[in-house]
């Protein structure tokens, strides 16, 4: 399997983690639910993502994930989250992850992290433990990990730090990060890769804005591989008018608590898993909030179908 580096472009899904009602692991929905990303489209995946519940497996789970997710992937790219404030903990899942075939691992910084020189110092261990020929994706997500990672920052963390391959962009309000990114890149600073996540909100103005791609989930991924395709050929009005209208689905999802709870009550309504089951402690939809999701499903579909 191939490893990333700076050129790759497309839609990484973060695959969710199926469980049964009684919150044991099921591995059956989650090649069923893999097999569902890449007939999609995505052009590749990521395992035990926040989004994925990453810190509510155990150990040998999440040993199970990765294996499950590296072998149905049908030889597309996985990366793995690896996120720990311990660095031997993080090199050694990170290793374990690359000899099963990944193509590389997601590292968000810790919540402790406060200073530019900590963030600094943190990537630079953490880069060093891992070994040069393991290619981190850096997640800037600041709305969860309370870490500011600044512009000036961001192009000493690159310009230090080459295993940095690719940025996993969810500032907010981050459009301008990605400019100027790119901006520096134009002046001579290398090139990395920008997928975006936040569930896709700003997606057509990210790939506009010069992002190439999107690294995040959605109960119609379809739609991400769309948008970020009509986007990335320069057809912002039909990526635009595709996105608007999955836009109300996108923005319930957003709400702090309950956005997993609706994506996998999609996903399960879909039948790529089993069950809509979060592991404890999680948040469940109530039925007015079912109610809602379903509503919204069905005015989804007839701007579908006025769009032809």
């Amino acid at each position: 399997m191939a490893r990333l580096d700076e050129k790759v472009r497309g839609v990484f899904v973060i695959s969710v983690t199926p469980f049964q009602d009684d919150g044991s692991l099921d591995l059956d929905s989650l090649d069923r639910v893999t097999d569902f990303y890449l007939e999609a489209g995505a052009d590749g995946l990521t395992v035990l993502g926040m989004m994925g519940e990453a810190p509510k497996l155990t150990g040998a789970e999440s040993r199970q994930v990765i294996q499950r997710v590296i072998a149905r992937a049908q030889g597309k790219p996985v990366v793995v989250g690896v996120s720990s404030p311990g660095l031997a903990a993080l090199a050694e899942v990170s290793h374990e992850a690359m000899a099963q075939g990944a193509a590389g691992v997601m590292i968000a910084p810790p919540m402790s992290l406060r200073t530019d020189a900590q963030i600094l110092n943190y990537y630079r261990q953490a880069c060093g433990f891992l070994g040069r020929d393991v290619p981190v994706v850096l997640q800037d997500f600041p709305l969860a990990t309370t870490v500011q990672i600044s512009d000036e920052l961001l192009g000493r963390l690159i310009d230090d730090l080459p295993q940095i391959v690719m940025l996993k962009h969810e500032d907010w309000p981050g459009l301008s990060k990605i400019s100027k990114l790119r901006d520096a890149e134009k002046r001579g600073r290398r090139r990395i890769s920008v997928l975006c996540g936040n569930g896709g909100v700003f997606l057509p103005e990210e790939v506009a804005r010069g992002a190439d791609g999107a690294m995040t989930g959605f109960g119609f991924p379809e739609m991400l591989v769309q948008v970020t395709d009509l986007a990335g050929r320069g057809e912002m009005d039909r990526a635009q008018d595709l996105f608007d209208a999955y836009l109300p689905l996108v923005r319930y999802e957003q709400q702090p608590g309950v956005g997993l709870a609706v994506r996998k009550y999609v996903l399960a309504k879909r039948g790529a898993i089993a069950s809509a089951a979060q592991r404890q402690p999680g948040a469940q939809l109530d039925a007015l909030a079912r109610a809602e999701v379903e509503r919204l499903l069905r005015r989804q579909e007839r701007r579908l179908a006025e769009l032809g």
